[in-house]
């Protein structure tokens, strides 16, 4: 497996990728993701710091165990990957106050559990893990994930939802006014402010050219 993306901490990633990933065929949450994730990471922390061992290691095993999106357990995901992170690096011999640095990350990334990042590695990680459903990848995931979970593209009777309450589960294009157009509002450091801002930019370009395409614009 090709290490050289998980610069500068390649010795690293060689020991934890094979904890990574539960066997899956969830394109949204794959190694492509922690690719990215990783990405947006070293962009963040060239900015504004951070212990790099501490943050490839949650990048890593953050979405260690796999819960779909429709799964009960989804608001249970990230504890579960902490945990299971926990027993990782304990086996590993890594020193408690790293591993509580890491499960710590990885509890706080997830939109769904609503934990406040306390750490500036923590910081980091959410708005990493948070930038990849933003802009144009935020649209190419939340259409993938929609049609995994069987959902329309959009509600063609009420695309806006100007007469019934939002529902993604049904409708992809509602996942915009849920959750994705809020995401911009709630990043931790500067850097990820700025990033945000200029794919929420994208996201709300795509809205309005998606809505002229289907005749509501």
């Amino acid at each position: 497996m090709n290490t050289e993306i998980f610069m500068p901490m390649e010795a690293l990633a060689v020991v934890l990728l094979p904890h990574a990933l539960e066997p899956s065929d969830d394109g949204a949450h794959d190694l492509a993701h922690l690719h990215r994730v990783w990405h947006n990471v070293r962009t963040l922390q060239a900015e504004e710091g951070g212990d790099l061992e501490v943050l490839l290691a949650a990048v890593l095993l953050h979405d260690c165990v796999a819960v779909e999106k429709n799964s009960p357990l989804r608001s249970q995901a990230s504890r579960l990957a902490a945990e299971k992170a926990a027993n990782v690096l304990a086996e590993l011999d890594w020193p408690e106050s790293k591993i509580a640095a890491v499960t710590h990350a990885i509890e706080a990334h997830s939109f769904s559990a609503n934990l406040t990042p306390l750490t500036l590695e923590a910081k980091i990680v959410q708005d990493a893990d948070r930038l990849d459903s933003l802009g144009m990848l935020g649209v190419a995931r939340t259409f993938y994930v929609a049609g995994r979970m069987g959902a329309a593209l959009y509600d063609p009777q009420d695309p806006e939802a100007k007469q019934r309450e939002y529902d993604d589960t049904r409708f992809c294009l509602d996942h915009f006014q849920t959750k994705l157009l809020h995401l911009a509002d709630g990043f931790q450091t500067v850097a990820g402010q700025g990033l945000a801002q200029i794919r929420h930019q994208r996201l709300k370009g795509f809205m309005e050219q998606f809505k002229e395409e289907i005749g509501i614009a």
